[in-house]
């Protein structure tokens, strides 16, 4: 059983889940902003096999196999998707949409006729989301060089309005009950694909839907691996095993993101107490600090307690969530992550916070941490699955 407020219960229980007509004016409003200061008069906006989120952002479908739509501020969207058995429910999503119709033989095709008859003019068109080679050609053959906005569109996205929330934390109590059910599957003589199985049985059945589900299992006496696995293995779970995880299940496109560690049929050894330990350690740090006008470097300088007690990581430490993998993307001393942000982190920004700590062979590894929100209080998790390395 999932248990959610009244409000979210509510929203899980409609038909079509559905933002405010103020939440979809302030989302156009910000794109607007961002076309003029590009000097744009006209947005394409696209998405792929579940893959760009501009798409529901900006009209409430969720991307299937493809959609391509057409904003221009002050007149309704168009929108063309693949395949034509997918048209009928994205009429009823993307209903403030004047054009919802089948794309035809190529969608991008009738993304031009649509410009053309609203009178784009070159170097006057912009784009949103990952348009691939092809249909970008047809874009530039038209309209002359054509803009980006996807780097401020990240930026949009990192900090989420109150809506955005509440569908993010029922996202984050699907992704709970998967690692509930996970928790209480794993015993000797089951293997990954079947925890992988009852993981979506904990929330599937409810109205969730699957992002992740990253598993490994490895002898803690033996170790020979450091995190969890992207495809599962048929080995099956044995006495003095670990369980690493990383679960995110969504709703609608909204997820959560919870990482925990399972001991089987014994206490940790003391090579997985200390790397849980330092985790954990990093975990308590980080979050600590983790306020609005804070700067990257400080989470990097509070994380060093890892590198304190002799470890390193192998995933990153921290980034935005929500909406896709967002900025800031924080490493480690030891393991950066690329050049350090300098922006400083926002009020209501979503983070994953996520110390996966390892040896420095990469031989053994644990998962913790989540998916939270900065407040003026600090940083808040939108989990309630119970932190700590759990013996199973």
């Amino acid at each position: 059983m999932i248990a959610l407020p009244p409000h979210l219960q509510s929203l899980l229980d409609a038909e079509i889940p559905r933002f405010s007509t103020a939440e979809m004016k302030r989302r156009r409003d910000l794109v607007a902003a961002a076309m003029a200061e590009a000097g744009a008069e006209h947005l394409v906006f696209c998405g792929y096999n579940r893959t760009g989120s501009a798409v529901q952002w900006l009209t409430q479908w969720p991307v299937t196999a493809e959609a391509l739509g057409v904003f221009t501020p002050g007149l309704p969207d168009a929108m063309f998707v693949q395949y034509v058995n997918h048209e009928p429910l994205a009429r009823r999503f993307a209903a403030d949409a004047e054009t919802v119709e089948w794309g035809g033989e190529a969608s991008i095709r009738k993304v031009v006729d649509t410009l053309t008859k609203r009178g784009a003019m070159p170097d006057k068109v912009a784009v949103i989301g990952p348009m691939p080679f092809e249909q970008h050609a047809a874009l530039s053959a038209k309209f002359g060089k054509v803009a980006s906005l996807n780097r401020a569109y990240g930026r949009m996205r990192a900090v989420k309005s109150e809506e955005e929330l509440d569908w993010l934390r029922i996202g984050a109590a699907f992704s709970d009950a998967g690692m509930a059910g996970l928790r209480d599957a794993i015993r000797p003589g089951v293997n990954e694909r079947e925890l992988g199985n009852a993981i979506e049985r904990a929330y599937v059945g409810h109205g969730g839907g699957t992002v992740i589900h990253f598993i490994g299992a490895t002898s803690m006496h033996r170790s020979d691996l450091a995190a969890p696995r992207q495809f599962p293995m048929p080995r099956a779970v044995q006495k003095g095993d670990v369980v690493v995880s990383e679960i995110t299940a969504h709703f609608w496109d909204h997820g959560g993101q919870v990482l925990r560690s399972f001991a089987v049929g014994e206490e940790p050894t003391p090579l997985y107490r200390a790397l849980h330990a330092a985790a954990y350690a990093a975990f308590e740090a980080v979050t600590a600090v983790l306020k609005p006008g804070v700067l990257p470097a400080q989470v990097i300088e509070a994380a060093r307690v890892i590198e304190d007690a002799g470890f390193t990581i192998i995933d990153d430490l921290v980034h935005g969530f929500g909406g896709g993998y967002l900025q800031p993307i924080l490493g480690s001393a030891s393991r950066p992550a690329g050049p350090l942000p300098e922006t400083p982190f926002q009020l209501n920004q979503t983070l994953v916070v996520q110390p996966n700590v390892v040896t420095h062979d990469g031989k053994a590894g644990v998962q913790t941490g989540e998916l939270g929100v900065i407040t003026g209080r600090g940083f808040v998790s939108l989990h309630s699955f119970p932190r700590g390395f759990a013996r199973v």
